[in-house]
């Protein structure tokens, strides 16, 4: 029997790597010949990055960058194993765990740092940029990462703002000089994990909604959201773009729409992305079982996350899926209907968060040998009834 284990991380305790390691165990306890492929998921947020480079056998790289907050940070990304792509989540470089107290400020917050990140992958021969855009302490539209590209933004006076691009700052911009884009990014495709359908501005917004989050005010979010509306008007009347109502442009304070805008950047389902990256179609070709998981499945797992996404992969290929899950809710029934044909939960009774996270290798097994002992029942249910015909 040919096994596929894909699942995702469990956030802040094991990567989908060693999700996939602790399922085999379980399997291989039932059937010790069967073939488990393991294939590290993820769907664009964090352990992305981890993801892939696990399951391409790529490698990570460091670099020392202009943090949120404006100081240097060391930030981590990923070179998938043919050389060519790079995979960066902007939040290794502005994110939102990268400040607090009075540093904790989306005025006054950069992605500049995310620009070092891409540039410097371009320069180490990244052909292709993939970027996860969640978990950032930023609101400027990505006019930070658009400078640390080489693109100037000039005042009302025609003189390069040379400050860093922040929430505050963008409300300043008179105009945008993309001459002096770095080359190497020209010819870099772009391609941004985004599941967030934010527009850029408004109650929805990329401010309303999420800059309480990152310490906005009341009043910070009316500054944030009339700044990164000038902005799209800036950008309308030079770049001939039109970003503003674009669904995702408000993802990561508008980092979405300004990868649109200043790098050309296609939009793509963080899922779809990992399932591309990792092949996950080929290895799907012969298998028997698909088992796939997530920290917790809900009825949201249906609608853009990793088990929904594999279990569309698997559909095409007629294989079955079961989706194990740290914990499950009353309402995860629901993704019955999506395509995933059983569900599992990792904990077998009541404990609390830390007993599960602290022994989540053992449950994750055990849950994994009972789906495979409850699929073995029912091999024998019909051989029984096949047997009863004759």
């Amino acid at each position: 029997m040919k096994i596929i284990l894909a699942p995702d991380s469990f956030k802040e305790n094991l990567t989908s790597l060693q999700v996939a390691a602790a399922l085999e165990k379980g399997v291989k306890r039932v059937l010790p010949n069967a073939l488990c492929v393991k294939v590290p998921m993820a769907d664009g947020g964090e352990g992305t990055v981890q993801s892939l480079v696990d399951g391409t056998g790529g490698k990570f790289l460091r670099k020392k960058v202009t943090g949120p907050a404006g100081n240097k940070v060391s930030a981590r990304y990923g070179m998938l194993a043919d050389g060519e792509t790079a995979v960066i989540e902007m939040a290794e470089a502005s994110g939102l765990h990268l400040v607090s107290g009075k540093t904790q400020n989306p005025l006054k917050t950069t992605t500049y740092g995310t620009g070092e990140l891409m540039l410097d992958a371009a320069k180490r021969g990244a052909k292709r940029i993939i970027i996860g855009i969640g978990g950032s302490a930023t609101n400027d539209g990505g006019v930070g990462m658009a400078q640390a590209l080489g693109i100037r933004f000039l005042n009302k006076q025609g003189r390069e703002i040379t400050e860093h691009g922040t929430g505050g700052m963008i409300n300043k911009i008179a105009s945008i000089d993309m001459k002096a884009l770095d080359p190497l990014i020209k010819k870099t495709k772009v391609i941004v994990a985004c599941d967030v359908n934010n527009p850029l501005c408004g109650k929805n917004g990329a401010s309303n909604v999420f800059g309480p989050q990152k310490g906005a005010t009341p009043v910070m979010v009316k500054m944030l959201d009339a700044n990164l509306k000038h902005l799209a008007t800036i950008i309308k009347q030079d770049l001939k773009k039109n970003v503003i109502n674009v669904r995702g442009a408000g993802a990561a304070g508008g980092l979405g729409a300004g990868l649109l805008a200043f790098t050309k950047a296609k939009m793509k389902s963080g899922v779809d992305i990992v399932i591309e990256a990792t092949d996950l179609h080929r290895h799907l070709k012969g298998a028997d079982l698909v088992i796939t998981g997530e920290g917790r499945v809900d009825f949201q797992t249906a609608f853009g996350k990793t088990p929904s996404g594999v279990a569309k992969a698997a559909r095409k290929h007629r294989i079955p899926t079961v989706a194990i899950g740290g914990g499950i809710t009353d309402d995860a029934n629901g993704v019955f209907k999506h395509g995933i044909d059983g569900l599992e939960s990792a904990c077998a009774r009541d404990m609390s968060l830390e007993v599960a996270i602290n022994n989540s290798k053992p449950h994750l097994a055990n849950a994994a040998e009972r789906v495979i002992r409850l699929i073995l029942i029912g091999k024998k249910m019909e051989i029984s009834k096949r047997r009863k015909r004759k």
